[in-house]
This record gives C-alpha cells, structure tokens and sequence, in this order.
C-alpha cells in the first residue's frame, strides 16, 4: 500500500486520535494534542529512513559507490589540512543495526557522512548561530544575531557555511537542527551547543536533516544521553551514530516525497485544528444561550435545541468540561431547579441569619463586621435572580479568616505531631468536593499559631496560581495561611451550597478579585466583601442534589470519551506498527 493509500485509507484516525496535553495552559486546541497527525509525520519520516517510502531505482549508482568518493574526498581534504583527522570508530557490528535496508543503500556511521569546518575565535563582526536561532518546524535560521568580536560569547566558536547540518546536542529532544540553506554575511559561527556536519559530496543535507528527526535517530539519542534536567549527547556519542545512506538520487526523490506528505500533514493539521476550534465555539455559543437565558420557557426552548444534537456537541472531554461549569452557572443564578413558592424566601432567612450573627458579636466569638471593601468588577456578579433569591455578602453567611503556620517551618516543638495540619496543595489537589487528605501535621504546642477548625468547614484557597478552590473538609484540622476557611456559618447555609457557589468563582477570584503581581494573593477582605446568591434553604439541597445528579452523568460521559480516545490512540500505534 502506497503511504498516500495510507494516508486516505486511515484518515479518521490521523485526525480523530487526540489526547489532552498533560501540562495545558489555558486556551483551545492549545490543550490538545494531535496524536494521530504526529504519528503520521513520523511514520512518513521512519518509511523514508528505511527505504519503503520511493521505489528504488536499478539505474542509481550504488551507496557503497558513493560513500567511497566521499571517503576519498575526506582523506584530500585531511592531507591539504583543511580538516582534522577524523575520529577513529569501531567497524558497525551486526548487533548494532536497527533495521535492514534496501540492498543499494550502506549503513554507516555520521562521522563519515561529512565533517565539520574548524573552530574561531570571532575577530571581527560575525553572525551568531545559537539555539534560539533556529526555527526548528521549518529546520531553519531565521533569528541570528550579528555581534561584534567584542561581543562574542565564550561558546562562539564552531565555523559553517550554506550546506552545513547542525544539531544540538543539549536536550536533544527538543529537536533543535537545522540547514544552513543561503550564504550568511558577515561571518556565521555556531555555539559549542551544536554538532557540525558538513556533508561530503554526493551526501543530501536535506536527507541528513530528515533523517536526524527520524524516529530511529531519536530512539539512539534517547539511549545514549546524560542527565536528567538537561540532557545531553557528546560529539563522540553523535559522530558514532549510524545512518542509512540510499543512492544520491534516491536522496534526493525521499526529500521531495516527505517535503509533499508534510505539506499534506499540514493540511490535515489545519483542518483538525479548525474543526476543533469551530466545535469548540459552537459548545460555547450554545451553551451561553442556557445562562443567558430570560426565563424558564426560553431556558427549556434552549436546552431543547442542545439536547437534539447532544451527541455531535459533547464529544471531547473539554465539551464535557464546559457543559459541567454551564451546569454550575445555572444552579446558581436558581435556572437548575423550580422554585417553590412554598419555600421560606431568603429575606426571611437573612432576618434569622442576622439574629445568628448578631448573638455570635454578643457572646465575643466574631467581632462586628468594619464597613465592606469595595473594587472594579465586585458588582459585575449581581445577575437577576429568582423570586425569593436575595443578593448577600459572604461575610453575612460566615466568618471568614486565614489560616497561620508555626514558625519556623519544620521546627519539631511543633511538627510532626498528631493534628492535620493543611496546606494548599491538600485543598486543590482533588478529585472531589472533599478535602482527601493531608501531608503534615503539627502537635498541641502548634496550635497558638494556627487555627483549628472543625468538621465539614468549608475552605478557600487564598495564595498562589491555584487561588479561588474551594474544598470541604470532613474532620478537624488546622491550615497555613494559604487558606481561609468559613468558620461560624449560618445554619441556614448549606455547606454544599457554599462550595458549589464557589466552585464557581475561582476564574474571578483569580482574575479580577486577587491582587498581588508576583504572587497573586486574595485577601479576607475581599472574600467577605464577595456577592454570594441566597436561595431558600430547601432549596440549597435540592440544587446540590441535582447538580450532583448531572455532574456525575457528565463524568461518566467524560470517562467513555477518554476510554474511546484510549482505543484511537492504540489504533494508531497499531497502524504504524503495522505499516512498518
């Protein structure tokens, strides 16, 4: 089968088989990865390396041929002392080569295929090649700089020209290589990063290039390199790589033919990306017409619409994502369930809630609240709401306060002992509304220096990226001061409520209510100061009732899209597998 064949044939696998990015930031098709796509540009590059990708041709001169002017050539070139001597390397062992070849092409190592150009102290102006350099998508440079001698970096120092293959050597799998495809004026010179390859006549820079991207290659760096953090190869670990070389003409059809499928790939990537976007912003769209809607006819005329094509909008797990927050939006701005007119209106509620209040500055457990801070955006929450709803400040529902860590940290008079201590990886770090645990703890000693809460509080986190989550603990603990915590609450607040309410907020919390540049931080303040929806108390339970009902069904979606996903992207491998 030709690969376009294979191309066309599997076409809804190369474009269908997408995986989430295990570190996403937030976007779009950003957080996908094109699987499938990849893997095809991959295969293309592994069928090109091995031969299978252009028909050879019986009227090619043979690669042993070639790479043996190429030998006579390098050893011209070490007499007029134009070159160093090259490295000497072992005779390739069977053991060594990867795959077998068509019988007109050689195995042979790097080091033969071409040489490198010396090395200079820049005396004058010069063009500096380093990492940045490069545009790797293309195999390019494009970004050099032109500095002056005095300018010169210490890793200045390695000469090359148009034609030349360079390929760095630290964190290799990054893929930083490049050809030098025009004359450079003043002077080019790579950093020491790079391995120089000049090739030797009748040698494609192009092929070199290819084949350094080739899945083969990459597996050989891969068990060669050192280091974790920055890993790397040496030019002695490079230079004793094996590479296949087919026929001079035959290079030169295997460039031109990958050259044409990754102009296809491209294609294929543009219109996934697309569709994906486009799908994205339909979800979007409909869904904002459930939030948006006037009243509960046009909310059921809305969702009438969705569920009829419900099958073709939630089939990512970020469509999924995006109907779960639509799902909390509605709960509560009181569109998830009916109201009942048999319900104590929260006027009601809060005439009881302010008595609660009132007692607790009595008895000297919370202190009278100061006047509400106020700042741009605070008001921008408070949407209509239904009949019997009221608009409230969080501060009304609770006391809300910062948690405190004993210092120093780690100092055993008050670690280690056996009180939870929380900390705010313990809140955001879940999979559910509860808090699933903890990783330290402090002893009696700890506790004038922190605060002790208890069971089922609802928390807060307050510092850091991950400010706005909230959490539910179900057994007494105390927390650093990353986290506030809802102490004193209403008994007419429904905890569950709460964090629902919140769970909602963290985007606004993050970006409009933080404050801080380096660290963004959300003080008390501000979080008592935050609008907060009253729904009459039955009511509460039964939003937490229903949304539990839907989040729940979305999660079991979610979990049979990522076990179809699982099943693309297996069938992916195994058509490359087999294609190989």
């Amino acid at each position: 089968m030709s690969v376009e064949n294979l191309i066309t044939k599997h076409i809804d696998i190369w474009t269908s088989a997408v995986q989430t990015k295990s570190t996403a930031g937030r976007g779009t098709s950003s957080k996908l990865d094109l699987y499938g796509i990849k893997k095809l540009r991959e295969l293309i590059l592994e069928l090109a390396v091995r031969g299978k990708l252009v028909p050879q041709d019986s009227l090619d001169e043979e690669a042993s041929i070639l790479l043996k002017r190429a030998s006579e050539q390098k050893g011209q070139l070490v007499e007029l002392g134009l070159i160093k001597k090259p490295r000497k390397l072992d005779k390739i062992s069977e053991d060594e080569i990867p795959f077998d070849v068509p019988k007109t092409w050689v195995w042979t190592r790097i080091e033969n295929v071409g040489h490198d150009l010396g090395q200079k102290k820049p005396d004058a102006s010069f063009t500096y090649i380093d990492v940045s350099a490069i545009n790797k998508e293309l195999g390019l440079i494009e970004d050099a700089n032109i500095l002056n001698a005095s300018e010169a970096p210490s890793r200045a120092r390695k000469l090359v020209k148009k034609g030349t293959v360079i390929y760095s050597t630290v964190r290799p799998y990054l893929l930083n290589i490049a050809v030098i495809d025009h004359d450079i004026s003043p002077e080019p010179i790579a950093s020491t990063a790079f391995a120089i390859i000049h090739p030797l006549d009748g040698i494609s820079s192009s092929y070199i290039y290819r084949y350094l991207r080739s899945p083969s290659f990459i597996s050989y760096v891969e068990s060669v390199q050192n280091g974790i953090a920055y890993p790397a190869i040496n030019d002695k670990q490079f230079f004793n790589g094996l590479i296949p070389i087919p026929p001079q003409e035959e290079q030169h059809r295997i460039v031109a033919k990958v050259d044409e499928l990754m102009v296809l790939c491209d294609q294929l990537e543009q219109q996934t990306e697309a569709s994906i976007e486009a799908h994205q912003v339909l979800v979007e769209t409909l869904l904002a017409t459930l939030t948006n809607s006037a009243d509960a006819d046009e909310l059921m005329e809305n969702w009438e619409r969705i569920s009829a094509h419900f099958d073709t909008l939630f089939t990512t797990e970020e469509s999924i994502d995006q109907l779960k927050q639509t799902i909390l939006q509605l709960a509560v701005m009181g569109k998830l369930v009916p109201q009942d007119p048999k319900d104590e209106p929260a006027s009601v509620l809060l005439e009881r809630i302010a008595k609660e209040k009132a007692q607790l500055v009595k008895d000297k457990k919370i202190k009278k609240q100061k006047p509400y801070v106020t700042f741009e955006g605070l008001d921008s929450l408070m949407k209509d709401l239904p009949f019997g709803w009221k608009w409230v400040r969080l501060a009304d529902i609770a006391e809300i306060v910062r948690g405190g860590s004993p210092r120093p940290a780690g100092d055993p008079r008050y670690y280690d002992g056996d009180i939870p201590f929380l900390k705010v990886g313990d809140v955001t770090r879940k999979s559910s509304k509860f808090v699933e645990g903890f990783n330290a703890t402090i002893k009696e000693a700890g506790l004038q220096k922190t605060r002790l809460i208890e069971t089922r509080t609802v928390l807060l986190s307050n510092s850091g990226a991950t400010l706005g989550i909230p959490a539910i603990c179900e057994f007494p603990a105390t927390f650093n001061d990353g986290i506030a915590a809802f102490i004193n609450k209403s008994e007419f607040i429904f905890d569950e409520y709460l964090y629902l309410y919140l769970n909602t907020m963290t985007d606004w919390f993050l970006n409009i209510a933080s404050r801080g540049q380096g660290q963004p931080n959300l003080n008390t303040d501000i979080i008592k100061a935050t609008r907060f929806p009253l729904a009459p108390i039955k009511e509460q339970y039964r939003i937490v009732a229903k949304v539990d009902s839907l989040i729940d069904m979305c999660n079991q979606l979610k979990l049979r899209i990522a076990e179809s996903q699982t099943v693309k992207l297996n069938l992916t491998d195994a058509i490359v597998d087999q294609a190989l």
